[in-house]
């Protein structure tokens, strides 16, 4: 296997177990990452990201518990690939999730990262 699309899918994995770890996800990201979560607020920044959420980790949001399911990666250039993901909601929801991710001194990061509600009829 690709090691690239290996060390992605451990990205992949890393931002799902480490959802409740300000520490250990913060570190997963550029430091002028760009996130919108579920319900469309965006954040700028790593320093940014933590603020967020290391205050949401101290309300009822904290027992929101996400799964990644990773469906594809596309790289556009070698040190920049798309991850197309499908994000599980421990409370039904689903969303569509993309990550861009770099390469930044041998090790893939995550510069933006965009969720989109699925609605199901």
């Amino acid at each position: 296997m690709n090691p690239d699309i290996e060390a992605i899918e451990h990205v992949v994995r890393d931002a799902e177990e480490l959802q409740s770890d300000v520490a250990g996800f913060t570190g997963l990201l550029t430091e002028e990452v760009s996130l919108v979560n579920f319900v469309g607020i965006r954040l700028r920044g790593r320093d940014r990201v933590r603020e967020a959420m290391a205050t949401a980790l101290r309300t009822p949001l904290k027992d929101v518990l996400t799964r990644n399911e990773l469906l594809d990666v596309t790289f556009l250039r070698p040190d920049v690939a798309i991850a197309g993901l499908i994000k599980h909601v421990n409370d039904g929801r689903t969303g569509a999730l993309t990550f861009v991710l770099v390469k930044e001194d041998g090790t893939w990061r995550i510069a933006l990262a965009q969720t989109t509600p699925v609605m199901t009829s």
